[in-house]
């Protein structure tokens, strides 16, 4: 799925079963939520804090894509009501990224 037909199937989501966007600030404030979720996932599968129970450990990296699809759902729509083309958003962004940074990541000790 390309960054273009995942913005078309959100929005035929939310106007069909979803029946309309939350406003922005709603969406602005449920991506916050969303990012947290991963966040708490990645603290506890990558980081120093452990689990509650075993299972919840088990059941860890599903929930992750999981948490992460959230995340991508709620800029997709975030993006749909602003009018923003993420294709083109990114390709912009690593155009900025790759002129601004191509001998800064060689050049860094701490990555090599």
């Amino acid at each position: 799925m390309t960054l273009k037909t995942a913005q078309q199937t959100v929005d035929e989501w939310i106007n069909t079963i979803g029946i309309r966007y939350y406003s922005e600030l709603t969406n602005t404030a449920i991506l916050t939520e969303e990012v947290g979720e991963v966040a708490r996932l990645m603290s506890r599968l990558y980081g120093e804090q452990s689990f509650k129970r075993p299972e919840d450990a088990k059941r860890a990296p599903a929930q992750l894509a999981d948490e992460m699809a959230d995340v991508l759902f709620v800029l997709i729509c975030l993006a749909n009501q602003t009018g923003i083309d993420l294709t083109e958003a990114l390709r912009h962004n690593l155009e900025k990224k790759t002129s601004r940074d191509k001998d800064r990541h060689a050049n860094n000790e701490k990555l090599k």
